[in-house]
């Protein structure tokens, strides 16, 4: 009895006390990018009935302050404050942004795109075709990780397109390239296809130790 009294108490600190792990702790994910990039489900790209407009939507502006996704982008990688169009705020003139592809500075908001690292096509190939619609559009206006929405210019964008790590890499910055794209992989439940698990396995082997870690969405 005494046993069982004490078995109790204890489960009511956990839940109680603050012991017990934050809510958030069982959708985060934490492991080397080693371990990362090989714990990627394998799985032929199946990218038919792929249509952008129709299945991601467009930027939205979510919480109706009138700046929709690329102007929240564009204000939070801002490394001075943003200027605006108009006195209303909704839409960023200028700023000071690196696009962390090729460290270069541009200040005019016209000069650079908002990118999704892991491109829209990419992801509907790799499991987002399964989604519901709901999850599509948070996919494609994702705000609560800034890895997966990046500033960058129209000819790294264009140069990019839809590819993958295995087809495709940047002129700096790889390794974080690599590691910030394992992780919106597992953030979004997305799979890879052998090509490019085995880009990314030879990318991981190759940088310098780093941790991957990254809350589900």
């Amino acid at each position: 009895m005494l046993g069982k009294i004490i078995a109790a108490v204890f489960t009511a600190a956990l839940l109680l006390g603050g012991l017990a792990a934050p809510a958030e702790a069982a959708g985060t994910y934490k492991a080397s990018l080693r371990t990362a990039a090989r714990s990627l489900p394998v799985a032929a790209e199946k990218n038919t009935g792929y249509d952008r407009d129709r299945y991601f939507g467009d930027w939205k502006d979510t919480n109706r302050d009138c700046q929709n996704t690329r102007a929240e982008v564009l204000i939070q990688e801002s490394k001075v404050r943003t200027t605006y169009t108009t006195s209303r705020g909704c839409t960023v003139r200028s700023g000071k942004w690196v696009t962390n592809w090729d460290n270069r500075t541009h200040y005019s908001a016209s000069a650079v795109q908002i990118d999704h690292l892991v491109p829209v096509h990419e992801a509907w190939g790799s499991g987002a075709r399964s989604w519901s619609q709901a999850r599509r559009v948070a996919f494609y206006n994702d705000l609560g990780d800034g890895r997966l929405l990046n500033a960058q210019t129209s000819r790294l964008n264009s140069a990019k397109q839809a590819k993958g790590p295995e087809d495709w890499m940047p002129a700096r910055n790889r390794c974080k390239y690599v590691a910030d794209w394992v992780a919106m992989k597992i953030r979004w439940g997305l799979k890879a296809d052998s090509r490019e698990r085995a880009a990314l396995i030879r990318y991981a082997d190759s940088c310098p130790a780093a941790t991957v870690k990254v809350t589900r969405a």
